[in-house]
């Protein structure tokens, strides 16, 4: 049944309340590579509660208490098989604080025909627990095969790195357990911890997951663009090219322009890209 625009930008979801605690931040940054050296001055910013500091890709994964199921949204019918994670952004408004009450409001902000997919996108308003507004998140999702119901194509954003060599690189270096410690933060698809689970999927091995390498290089621009300072994010974009093997060295590249960050992650040891269409604008 092809897609109803109308009747799904229509829908409703409830609005939930949830939180993070300081332990919630800690497991966060362990999970997207912090701690390395263990006793490094910053690196204790992201791992010990004494001055925690957050980085802006915590969002993804702070129960904020939304209600955003588009399983069964009436008319947004579609294969669950061939969805895919296009692209993530979080827009932050305060600065995150190490622990807060949260609540949180979803909603389906459009829907674009691309042809042969339709492609999604949810947005996600948090407030703090004063009620103030914290951040708000949105991706954008493929829903393969469910293209062609006459709908808007949407604008052409890109994001895409200036033509010259980048102003730097910084290297990340995961851990060969790092998927394992990642799905501790919720996302418990064997499809990252599972060798069995992995090979039906076409993979020889587990892999991180997408928000994990999104986390990576949120943190690689923080601690080697920003000077470590993540209050300085205003927002951050990017899009999931590729896959990520655990232990392996991510390479991020940035081309700073203005108050935007460029930014391009690939694999160290495969020269294959991880991230690409990223940027980070920069709080003026």
């Amino acid at each position: 049944m092809p897609i109803d625009r109308e009747k799904a930008l229509a829908h409703t979801f409830e609005p939930g309340e949830g939180g993070y605690a300081k332990d919630d931040v800690i497991l966060y940054a362990l999970g997207v590579g912090a701690g390395v050296p263990a006793t490094d001055a910053n690196e204790l910013e992201y791992t010990y509660e004494k001055n925690l500091k957050v980085l802006p890709s915590f969002t993804t994964v702070a129960k904020s208490g939304a209600r955003g199921g588009i399983f069964g949204v009436p008319g947004l019918e579609f294969n669950r098989a061939m969805m895919l994670h296009g692209e993530q952004e979080v827009e932050i408004h305060k600065p995150l604080p190490p622990e807060t009450k949260l609540r949180g409001q979803t909603r389906i902000a459009d829907i674009y025909d691309k042809g042969k997919a339709a492609l999604l996108l949810l947005e996600t308003a948090v407030s703090d627990g004063d009620g103030d507004p914290l951040y708000t998140n949105r991706m954008s999702l493929f829903l393969r095969g469910e293209g062609g119901f006459g709908g808007p194509k949407g604008p052409e954003v890109s994001k895409a790195p200036p033509e010259r060599e980048p102003d730097g690189v910084v290297e990340s270096t995961t851990l060969p357990q790092q998927a394992l410690l990642y799905r501790l933060n919720g996302d418990k698809n064997p499809l990252h911890c599972d060798p069995e689970f992995a090979a039906k999927g076409g993979f020889d091995a587990p892999i991180i997951h997408g928000l994990c390498s999104y986390g990576i290089v949120c943190k690689a621009v923080v601690d080697g663009v920003l000077g470590g300072d993540p209050t300085k994010v205003a927002k951050y974009a990017a899009r999931f090219r590729g896959v990520a093997w655990p232990g392996e060295t991510y390479l991020t590249s940035y081309w700073k322009e203005g108050d935007t960050i460029f930014v391009e992650a690939k694999s160290k040891e495969r020269d294959a890209i991880i991230i690409s269409n990223a940027a980070v604008t920069v709080r003026s």
